[in-house]
């Protein structure tokens, strides 16, 4: 196959939230950068779709609020849940400091053709390349200096100051590097499945907590996207149980699908997500550095993996931008960059860790009606309370600002 050699200042491996919005903001300050996403499009069912209030905060920071609200979505101002008998609201995100008090539930393929539809503003500054899979690193005397890459049709040469890996939790990036990482773990993997929505639906349902089992929807206009949570490992015995079962237990969960759970018409339909947490013990060597989800996978608890993520691309564009166009990063700086996102990272995941031992875990494994531990149920009795998820879920810690330069 030919091969094409480019050179550039900064090679993204991604085209997630990561990747593309590291992308739109290193472009955005003038820096050389080429983008590669290995798929046709970023049309995956299995990519998050909670748009949170800090992410939005970005958004109107970089003057695109206004068209990116223009996409449809969903507005959640509250999540609520029912554990056995105990229905109760859990976050309220309307007391929250930004210009968005809501969650926008808004498909990630609409937020990442948005930001790479704005990138073009940028010129050639911004090279995306889609169908380009990342498949070995370029190295001489122990420093990273590009990437190989392959397109159906040719095969890619990319000489780079940096390279990002921003590849998933797969990351080929992590992966030939050489970054070692510690699993810590999750006792659950989700089902993952769609039923149409009606106007009539109960939208403030988001997450039922029954014996042994955990259902979580979420609106996306037209349709439920449905979460069906299982114990790990535990998809052969669902599926021996048989898909008739399989329909009763959502529709014990959620009488109201009745009438369209025949939407789900064999296990083509229903699709596994496994589940896993894990952190690298460093996310750089010379030339190379990871975020996002190939420097920590998250749980879906939360549903906060894509706003991390976003998090992590606007404090590396912060320290990263004017050294990459000046030609003089440093590992010091790809250090900076693992110093500043680390504490929210380990947090967050000590939050979701709890959260899956002390409830998920329990809940699967038992055959009788959870009830809501005590520390949920006096969120419910005291509205006060609910603004401490809300900003913990909403903004995090140590929300990030956009501080990279813009050039002109």
């Amino acid at each position: 196959m030919p091969v094409e050699k480019i050179e550039t200042t900064c090679c993204i491996a991604g085209g997630g939230p990561a990747g593309m919005m590291l992308g739109y903001l290193l472009a955005r300050a003038g820096v050389d950068v080429v983008v590669l996403e290995k798929h046709m499009d970023f049309l995956r069912d299995f990519r998050g779709d909670t748009i949170h209030p800090s992410t939005l905060e970005l958004m109107h920071e970089l003057d695109l609020l206004k068209d990116f609200l223009k996409l449809p979505h969903q507005k959640v101002k509250t999540i609520s849940a029912q554990i056995g008998d105990d229905r109760i609201t859990m976050a309220d995100f309307t007391h929250l400091p930004t210009r968005c008090k809501f969650v926008a539930f808004m498909p990630q393929w609409d937020f990442l053709n948005f930001l790479a539809e704005k990138a073009k503003a940028f010129g050639k500054t911004l090279d995306l390349r889609m169908k380009a899979e990342a498949t070995a690193l370029i190295e001489r005397r122990g420093r990273v200096v590009g990437l190989r890459a392959t397109m159906p049709r040719k095969e890619l040469e990319i000489y780079a100051d940096l390279v990002v890996g921003c590849d998933g939790r797969h990351s080929t990036v992590r992966e030939e590097a050489g970054l070692r990482g510690d699993d810590y773990g999750a006792p659950m993997d989700v089902l993952w499945f769609r039923v149409s929505r009606k106007k009539t639906d109960d939208a403030d349902t988001f997450g039922h907590a029954e014996a042994g089992v955990l259902l979580v929807m979420l609106d996306r206009g037209d349709y439920w996207q449905c979460a069906y949570v299982i114990p790990k490992g535990g998809i052969d015995e669902v599926k021996a149980r048989g898909l008739d079962a399989f329909r009763e237990r959502v529709v014990a969960l959620s009488p109201f699908l009745k009438r369209r759970i025949g939407e789900i018409e064999s296990w083509d339909d229903v699709k596994l997500l496994s589940v896993k947490v894990d952190r690298l013990r460093q996310w750089h060597r010379p030339g190379v550095l990871c975020i996002g989800d190939a420097a920590h996978a998250m749980s879906p608890v939360g549903g906060v993996g894509i706003n991390l993520a976003v998090q992590d691309a606007v404090a590396a564009a912060n320290i990263l931008a004017v050294p990459l166009k000046e030609r003089r990063v440093t590992e010091a700086d790809l250090h900076a960059v693992e110093q500043r996102r680390l504490l929210p990272v380990k947090f967050t995941q000590w939050m979701q860790l709890t959260i899956q031992k002390r409830l998920i875990s329990r809940v699967l494994a038992s055959d009788r009606r959870p009830r809501a531990p005590f520390i949920f149920r006096l969120v419910g009795i005291f509205p006060a309370l609910r603004r401490i998820p809300a900003r913990l879920i909403g903004l995090g810690i140590r929300p990030e600002h956009i501080h990279a330069p813009e050039a002109r």
